[in-house]
């Protein structure tokens, strides 16, 4: 028999990172991101601690990998040659392949309330708010039938299960692994395949990867939704992330989809509690006339609702 070829790769692409994420608790993302073939057995192995030699896996699977790896680099020898001339029984590949099954089963990750994890139980919204919003995400998705929905700031899933009910699929993308991570393991056990969570921060999207950036498209060049879902974001972009109104409204613009957004105004509790830590003036120019002048440039704003506490703003959005 012959040495599965896919070993590899399967363990720079996905053996490690889930590693790094259970025995370190470092979030793997930048690192396929940096790296389009994964995290090399040397790389893995310099993060690893010598304690971390003795879990499960780390010994066999990165060390022992690393240490072969160095010692065969300069040399002639082509050791997937030789290791198919030695001959590899069927029994003894599937029992590899097992081997490493149970080890990605038995990874998991002590997961520890992060800053939005739980967003949705805090109480940021009034009930009358949260009623109002859902009704009007509920009515623009539900105008007709969508083959793909972008929720951008997704949180804990809320508005994709609602545009899932009415679209062939859904993408939820969230800045914060642990608030994706609960909502994919939930969607798994309902078994729910309409919604795909993803991990990303929005002020800077997944780019193009591989050779002159082809190989994985940039996340915006994969899809063209028919809908963009834009809640609870455009705040933490702004002030967080310094991410003017304007280039916000253009980047939706060219995504060229109809668009719900939300706009909590300079009044909203959240708004101020990100203004703390900001210079004064630093963003006086976050404002809903600012935001509705960039607006008037590329789309027509079908409805403009305010929610029951004032203070949040929803626009439904057709491109020009």
């Amino acid at each position: 028999g012959q040495p599965w070829y896919g070993d590899r790769q399967f363990c720079e692409l996905f053996l490690y990172p889930l590693m790094l994420q259970a025995y370190k608790d470092l979030p793997f993302q930048p690192w396929l991101r940096g790296a389009i073939d994964g995290i090399t057995p040397a790389e893995a192995r310099a993060l690893m601690s010598f304690r971390d030699r003795f879990r499960k896996g780390v010994f066999s699977q990165v060390v022992l990998r690393a240490a072969l790896e160095s010692r065969y680099a300069d040399t002639d020898t082509d050791v997937k040659k030789e290791l198919g001339k030695a001959g590899l029984r069927k029994e003894v590949l599937v029992a590899n392949v097992d081997k490493l099954i149970k080890l990605v089963r038995r990874l998991q990750w002590k997961r520890s309330e992060s800053t939005w994890s739980g967003y949705s139980e805090r109480g940021h919204y009034t009930d009358e708010d949260l009623d109002g919003k859902t009704a009007f995400v509920d009515a623009v998705v539900g105008r007709t039938h969508r083959s793909l929905v972008w929720d951008l700031g997704a949180n804990d899933g809320h508005f994709s299960r609602l545009a899932a009910k009415n679209s062939d699929y859904v993408v939820a993308v969230d800045a914060d692994p642990l608030v994706v991570d609960t909502l994919y393991r939930a969607l798994r056990e309902e078994g729910n395949t309409t919604i795909l969570p993803l991990t990303m921060d929005l002020s800077s999207p997944s780019p193009g990867l591989g050779w002159r950036g082809a190989e994985r498209k940039a996340f915006v060049d994969r899809t063209r939704p028919d809908v963009v879902l834009c809640l609870a974001v455009i705040h933490h972009l702004a002030i967080t992330n310094n991410v003017p109104l304007p280039e916000f409204v253009a980047f939706l613009a060219d995504v060229g989809a109809e668009a719900v957004l939300e706009f909590p105004t300079p009044d909203d509790q959240m708004v101020k509690r990100l203004l703390k830590n900001k210079r004064e003036g630093t963003h006086d120019d976050y404002t809903a006339t600012v935001l509705e002048r960039a607006l008037d440039e590329h789309f027509d704003v079908v409805e403009r609702t305010t929610l029951p506490s004032g203070t949040r703003i929803l626009y439904h959005l057709t491109p020009r």
